[in-house]
């Protein structure tokens, strides 16, 4: 036969006798032990009295055993009540997460001393168990402070309760004034109807105008804590891995291209200079000569032309040092010419980087920003400024011209696209897989307070000091 369903247990304070006790357990011992002494005490006195037919000694007598049977009973009660003392109070300590206090002298064999092992037991695996939630708390803090990842915790209402450094730099929020804001107050609203795995793409409003168009790939999960249903967001920037999806597709179209190219430029620049140099008379036929010239010389050109994109295909993984950038930006900022490169000094910053792919990466931003301000002819006077900072993770360095700015930033990092008559489309590209390398990046944008462009390079802080 199928039980019937028990029914729901209330919570309701823990009883250990009738629901009716008046008096308190130490009370009611005392009361016990009084209420069994009367008896004795009585029939010792009345046998002294039939004994000696004197009620001074009957008296005497009753008075000497009631003397013992108290300081019997002291004895006694001390024996019940001092270890449950000592038990209270070592579990009080463990109420307010105080695993140090034991109860000492226990053994088995006796029920009080089961318990007392039993509680200091408890008291030793609770005592692990907060030592391994902290160590685990305190891994879980240092892997969230390191990610390079943002992540974002709200609660059952929309609130958020938890935010870690990446997040706070991609969303210009502070922890101290953002934990506990809506999401609407945060701006943040359309993240928590992003589904799993989907994109979401931050405002204008949230970013500045580097990051206006990064794109995160949302992993949400849900969590409880403190019995609080929690939905946890992970963010990753679908920027990057389709930069890489990107560089592998030009460097494979590159290597059909040069493969198909060179089959087709080699005997061509052979056959013009062989004709070239057979003619009869060069003077009589100029035309043809000056023409097979310029075959020759477009052939070379071009085959140059391919060998150096595919020398930038090619890039070395980077030998990463400890060096500094403020003596790296001293000995790029000389190597321009033209006008001078206003360094602006900023924190000491070491980083781990390969030396000579960094100077590589630093001389053509700060050459595209020279160009760009010697080219313009709005500005009486050019100017190229580099500043840099730092963030929690990641040291940040800005190069700021007074040119024309950006007419066309969706083409800034494509290959074989450039907007010079002497450009070969390969110095951003580069800049931008040498950042990659680093695990850092490459921005332009408009300068949002003048004229001009800003090119902002990040790279993962590894030493400040």
């Amino acid at each position: 036969m199928a039980s019937e369903p028990e029914a729901p247990v209330s919570r309701q304070r823990l009883s250990l006798g009738p629901t009716r006790r008046r008096f308190k357990y130490e009370q009611r011992i005392r009361l016990w032990l009084t209420a069994f002494a009367l008896p004795i005490v009585l029939c010792t006195a009345l046998l002294a009295y039939q004994q000696s037919q004197s009620a001074l000694v009957s008296i005497a007598t009753a008075t000497v055993v009631a003397i013992v049977w108290a300081i019997a009973c002291a004895y006694f009660y001390e024996q019940l009540i001092r270890p449950l003392q000592t038990l209270s109070n070592v579990v009080a300590a463990l109420r307010e997460d105080d695993f140090s206090f034991r109860a000492r002298g226990a053994s088995r064999g006796d029920s009080l001393g089961d318990l007392a092992l039993e509680i200091n037991a408890l008291a030793s695996t609770l005592q692990t168990q907060r030592s391994a939630a902290r160590d685990a708390l305190t891994l879980v803090e240092r892997v969230m402070t390191s990610m390079q990842s943002p992540v974002l915790a709200f609660d059952a209402t929309g609130h958020l309760r938890l935010i870690n450094p990446a997040a706070q730099q991609a969303f210009r929020l502070q922890r101290l004034r953002s934990v506990g804001r809506s999401a609407s107050q945060l701006q943040l609203e359309t993240l928590l109807s992003t589904e799993d795995e989907g994109l979401y793409s931050a405002t204008s409003s949230l970013v500045d105008s580097a990051s206006a168009a990064v794109r995160w790939s949302v992993r949400r999960t849900t969590f409880r804590l403190q019995g609080v249903p929690h939905t946890l967001f992970v963010l990753s920037d679908v920027a990057a891995a389709l930069r890489e999806e990107e560089r592998l597709a030009w460097h494979r179209l590159i290597r059909v291209l040069s493969h198909e190219i060179n089959n087709s430029l080699t005997p061509i620049k052979s056959i013009a200079g062989s004709l070239r140099t057979r003619l009869p008379n060069p003077g009589a036929n100029e035309d043809m000569y000056r023409g097979l010239t310029v075959i020759e010389e477009r052939a070379a050109s071009l085959n140059r032309f391919l060998q150096a994109y595919q020398q930038l295909m090619r890039l070395p993984a980077p030998q990463l040092q400890l060096l500094s950038l403020a003596s790296l930006l001293e000995q790029v900022a000389h190597l321009e010419t033209r006008i001078p490169i206003a360094l602006q000094p900023g924190p000491p910053i070491h980083l781990r980087a390969d030396a000579d792919q960094l100077q590589q990466l630093l001389i053509n931003l700060i050459r595209n920003a020279v160009e760009a301000a010697i080219s313009s002819t709005d500005v009486a006077s050019p100017e190229v400024s580099v500043t840099w900072s730092t963030t929690s993770t990641s040291a940040v360095l800005q190069i700021r011209d007074n040119g024309m700015g950006l007419m066309n930033p969706a083409n800034l990092f494509v290959p074989f696209y450039t907007t010079k008559p002497e450009g070969s489309g390969i110095g951003l590209v580069l800049a931008q897989q040498i950042a990659t390398a680093h695990k850092g990046s490459v921005t332009l944008y408009n300068n949002p307070d003048g004229p001009g462009c800003i090119a902002e390079l990040r790279l993962p802080l590894e030493q400040s000091l």
